[in-house]
């Protein structure tokens, strides 16, 4: 019998969603919120002559307080070690604007913290006003961009950049995107999709996931497990089209039909090309967490006259778990190769 009051377990199944096998990766929210008084009240915030004293100032700091114990306020929220917070403010004539940015280094993102520092700030300002002017309002809470995880980075279709002016500049800085001007192309091998039989969905995930990183992708060819036919397009590619990353899914596993490392291996050696270990072990190690026979795949890693190429398995949640894993690898790869940055060739 239930007593009466009390919610039935079954009613009660709430739990911290299992983030244990996603991977560590840098992580950015910026969220925003307005405060609306009058014009003379806001002219006293902005002279500093209110009697509690300095209010954006105190605000900028109940904001960082307020991001960092999100995790006591929100039940389900996993505590994170924030590796930054910053809240600043911005005085237009009816209103002040409030930003918070959160950063840290972890597995899930820090769209709440970002939001509680916001609303923290808030709450300050109207709290260390409401003793001059109780017509006060608090609008327009929003997450204005993340960035992150396998989503990348995401902004707010609502974010008004041009009103914004300098406000916009901080929220999103003017600094290129990872991949930013390199030039990609994309490779899928497998037998059924190019008969059409299905449809390729490992090209279009590794194509999205340059798109997010600012590359341009050049072409998207959809091939059979043959190694003539690869070897014949890699080579034109190489010369024809000189991309500065080729993003190749398939043909990695141990079946007969699955050619695509030794394919690559072999116009490498010709080419004098170089084999990269290190991102290979990496692709295994880190599909391992979701998948333990990841450890079967046998994706490479080659750097061949000023291309990198990277070798994927064909099955799309692996393509994007995969180049997550060695986004900042690929980054740096392209880069120390001329000692310049990803346009030296072939940039958009």
């Amino acid at each position: 019998m239930e007593t009466p009051g009390i919610l039935p377990a079954s009613a009660a199944k709430f739990r911290m969603i299992d983030i244990g096998a996603k991977a560590h990766t840098q992580r950015r929210a910026v969220a925003s919120g307005s405060f609306f008084a009058s014009v003379e009240t806001l002219a006293r915030i902005r002279d500093r002559s209110l009697p509690k004293g300095d209010v954006l100032v105190m605000a900028e700091v109940a904001g960082i307080q307020g991001a960092k114990r999100t995790s006591d306020l929100l039940p389900l929220c996993h505590p994170l070690a924030l590796t930054s917070v910053r809240v600043w403010t911005e005085i237009e004539e009816t209103r002040i604007r409030v930003f918070c940015e959160a950063k840290t280094v972890g597995k899930t993102g820090v769209e709440m913290e970002a939001l509680c520092g916001v609303n923290a700030a808030l709450l300050c300002i109207y709290d260390l006003t409401k003793g001059i002017d109780p017509v006060l309002e608090i609008r327009n809470i929003r997450l204005d961009i993340k960035e992150g995880g396998k989503s990348g980075m995401w902004i707010n279709p609502n974010l008004d950049r041009d009103a914004a002016g300098a406000v916009t500049a901080a929220v999103i800085p003017q600094q290129k995107l990872p991949l930013q001007d390199a030039a990609a192309v994309v490779i899928t091998l497998s037998d059924r999709a190019s008969r059409d039989e299905y449809e390729d969905r490992s090209g279009p995930t590794a194509s999205d996931w340059l798109i997010k990183q600012g590359a341009t992708v050049k072409s998207s060819i959809v091939l059979p497990d043959d190694r003539i036919q690869l070897r014949r397009i890699f080579l034109q590619l190489l010369e024809n089209d000189a991309p500065n990353l080729i993003i190749t899914t398939g043909g990695t596993g141990l079946s007969k039909r699955d050619i695509t490392p030794e394919t690559l291996l072999e116009v490498s050696r010709e080419l004098n090309g170089r084999e990269i270990p290190g991102i290979g072990e990496l692709l295994r190690a880190s599909g391992a967490k979701y998948n333990h026979n990841a450890w079967l795949s046998r994706s490479i890693a080659i750097l061949i006259q000023g291309t990198l190429v990277v070798s994927l398995p064909g099955n799309p949640s692996a393509v994007a778990e995969g180049l997550d894993a060695i986004g900042s690898l690929i980054r740096h790869a392209l880069h120390i190769d001329t000692g310049a940055e990803t346009n030296h060739r072939g940039g958009a």
